[in-house]
């Protein structure tokens, strides 16, 4: 969330939440406090991410309210340096209190149960009724407690209706039914909260391996200190098998580095002095000396778990569809129970009706299956900013791809040398790379790193000119060296061999010496081995349009889109591809774009879905696109894309299967063939469901 002067962001740690009727209800009551602008509640982290007027008091009231709602707050995070220890024994006695609830109620439902059945004859008829409310109330109290303070508010929450359907029997006189349907209730609670914390866990996963600790090195000296404490510049040490805890570059030493937890990516790589490290990575076999660049929530890592974090917040339309149907089914199923009771005259009935009508398995269908799929996606090196852009990649049916840094490396090699008047390969080559070896330009970089490979040894030029658009002039002893692409001595070299190089996609560079022809380096970006193979599974997966978008010239463009039997358009701007992405998505196509998140950031920021490839530390790519790949793999594109299908798959499996299953369970408690005890149990099936089927997304 963006913050200005005049507001103020609060970041609180919510407990208590197990299914989206939760989330929805605590940012409800956040939502209710006068100077909220914003407030988004995330299940899967529970917290709750708040932008507010600067008003005194404001987070005591916001606290307050979610204390009304029936949840607890922790403390607010952004003024919070806990280790979490407090965070871990509050779990662990929530667990114990659930676990002793379900105990407790387990042994009545026995006994109960056992009665109802006639084992029991003379046990309940020696129990008095006020004894069995009480214990009605006691077991029930957290469940009934949130449904009266929803109520108090003008909502009415998915236990509401079982709540009212246990009162109902408990008015009734019969305690018993009621004290069944309650166990059940608190059943169901503790599988979605068991249904819930499953999807987190690919989050916790991450969360867990994130460092707490550094030591930092000052002035010979050795101190251990909180991660948060590390500051831009600070030098780190890194003992062998150690946690890198911070991103930055090797100053000293050598190692083998662990990155999967970064890139996904599970083979190690080897690093040495003015090699760049990230934090959560694991150094192997070496010790090293990190210069710090980035700690804590601003490292690699740390945007990594905030981005997942916040995924949750952009909702998709299938999330959307949800809450509206929510918000109408229960008034439905309300009127369903009424007409029950005026046509059939049966109060037993009528309870079972609002007993086995809970609809939190329909809240639950959508943000289970999407927190499993981001949090496993994140581990596997996918980021993927929130579930509206899952739902876009699985209808898809436009790719746009950008070239330079997507489908090559970035990263031209010189592939060609041709000398002539006299001039030997090894002398040309020195001459290019004493006139480039002060030049930032790419293909300046791959002249000058192909004589290093050569091991040629380079003149200091006595004057260095650099030429926009054109090459660089340089004044070496006695002569004057040009490196240009312009072809204005074409006379003086064979156009045909120069065409047949362009018409291989390579770039020709132009050798003078006191401006005759020296010769001909050509250069070409190193295209990704895995790109063809990857594009025909994209297009097996149901993309029907793949399109290169490139500002490289069109015999490049040609050369590259021909081999991958791909459509191209060349020598674009960045304001051009925006157009083309626009022009798509007004004859009614979805469009992804793919880029390396730094040139192309509009056109990603335009299309529906925009994914940054091999984003490491790439704070462009990661702000500006919607989905980033953290390794340089292509085949993480239709993996991606297969990934989104399935869990649409789920999703729609989930709703399909919740709505025929309480159709079926209203229909037979109406007509009085599901007695509440049943119904009581019935309910709680939709969520094991629902569970099993979203699990398949955490492999």
């Amino acid at each position: 969330m963006n913050s200005s002067q005049s507001n103020k962001n609060i970041e609180l740690s919510i407990k208590g939440m197990d299914c989206a009727g939760c989330a929805r209800a605590v940012k409800e009551a956040i939502e209710s406090v006068d100077g909220v602008k914003k407030a988004e509640v995330l299940l899967s982290s529970e917290k709750a991410l708040i932008e507010t007027e600067e008003k005194p008091g404001i987070s005591n009231e916001i606290i307050k309210e979610i204390k009304n709602a029936g949840y607890d707050v922790d403390s607010d995070i952004n003024q919070s340096s806990e280790d979490g220890t407090s965070d871990s024994l509050n779990r662990t006695a929530q667990k114990i209190l659930n676990l002793f609830g379900l105990v407790f109620g387990a042994v009545l439902f026995v006994v109960v149960a056992g009665e109802w059945l006639g084992l029991f004859k003379t046990l309940t008829a020696n129990i008095p009724f006020w004894v069995g409310a009480i214990l009605v109330l006691l077991m029930g109290y957290t469940v009934f407690k949130k449904v009266v303070m929803a109520a108090l508010r003008g909502r009415v929450i998915a236990h509401a209706l079982m709540a009212v359907g246990a009162l109902a029997a408990l008015i009734a006189g019969e305690w018993v039914t009621s004290a069944i349907v309650v166990f059940f209730m608190r059943t169901g609670d503790y599988i979605e909260g068991f249904t819930t914390e499953k999807a987190r866990s690919a989050l916790r996963s991450l969360t867990n391996f994130a460092p707490k600790t550094a030591t930092l090195i000052s002035d010979g000296m050795e101190e251990e200190v909180p991660v948060d404490q590390v500051k831009t510049g600070d030098k780190v040490l890194v003992r062998p098998g150690g946690l890198i805890p911070v991103d930055g570059h090797v100053i000293e030493g050598s190692a083998t580095v662990d990155q999967s937890a970064i890139t996904g990516e599970s083979m190690p790589v080897d690093v040495s002095s003015g090699s760049k490290v990230y934090a959560a990575t694991i150094a192997q076999g070496g010790r090293l000396i990190v210069e710090t660049s980035a700690a804590g929530k601003d490292s690699t890592f740390g945007k990594i778990i905030r981005m997942v974090e916040e995924a949750e917040a952009n909702r998709g339309d299938v999330q959307r569809y949800a809450d509206k149907f929510s918000a109408w089914y229960l008034p439905v199923v309300m009127v369903i129970a009424i007409l029950t009771y005026l046509f059939r005259q049966d109060v037993m009935s009528t309870v079972a009706v609002l007993v086995v009508a809970c609809s939190c398995a329909f809240a639950l269908a959508t943000p289970v299956a999407l927190l499993a799929t981001i949090g496993s996606a994140a581990k596997s090196g996918l980021l993927i900013k929130g579930g509206k852009y899952i739902e876009k990649l699985a209808v898809a049916d436009v790719l746009l791809i950008d070239k330079t840094g997507t489908l090559t490396f970035g990263q031209p090699e010189i592939s060609d040398i041709v000398p002539v008047n006299g001039i030997s390969r090894g002398e040309l080559l020195q001459l290019a790379a004493s006139a480039e070896q002060y030049s930032e330009h790419p293909l300046a970089r791959a002249v000058v790193n192909k004589a290093d490979e050569l091991n040629l040894v380079l003149n200091k030029p006595d004057h260095f000119e650099s030429i926009t658009g054109s090459g660089v002039k340089a004044f070496l002893g006695k002569h004057i060296i040009t490196v240009t692409n312009k072809r204005d001595s074409e006379s003086r070299f064979d156009e045909e061999q120069l065409s047949s190089f362009e018409k291989e996609g390579k770039t020709v560079m132009i050798v003078l010496r006191d401006d005759e022809p020296a010769g001909i380096l050509t250069a070409r970006d190193r295209e990704r081995s895995e790109v063809q193979a990857s594009i025909k599974k994209i297009r097996n997966s149901g993309i029907s349009t793949v399109e290169l978008l490139t500002g490289d010239n069109q015999l490049v463009a040609k050369e590259l889109a021909d081999k991958l039997s791909i459509d191209y358009r060349a020598e674009l701007l960045p304001e051009e591809k925006i157009e083309i992405v626009k022009q798509y998505q007004s004859r009614g196509h979805t469009v992804i774009m793919i880029g390396d998140g730094v040139n192309d950031a509009p056109a990603l920021a335009q299309a529906d879905v925009g994914i940054a490839m091999g984003a490491t530390g790439t704070d462009v790519a990661i702000e500006t696109a919607h989905i980033t790949l953290m390794r340089d793999d292509w085949m993480l594109v239709p993996n991606l894309l297969m990934m989104s299908k399935k869990t649409m798959r789920v999703i729609k499996g989930n709703f399909g299967f919740t709505g025929l299953y309480n159709l079926a369970g209203l229909t037979l408690a109406a007509f009085g063939f599901l007695p509440p005890v049943l119904a009581a149990a019935a309910q709680s099936l939709p969520d094991i469901g629902i569970m099993f089927n979203s699990s398949r997304l955490l492999k």
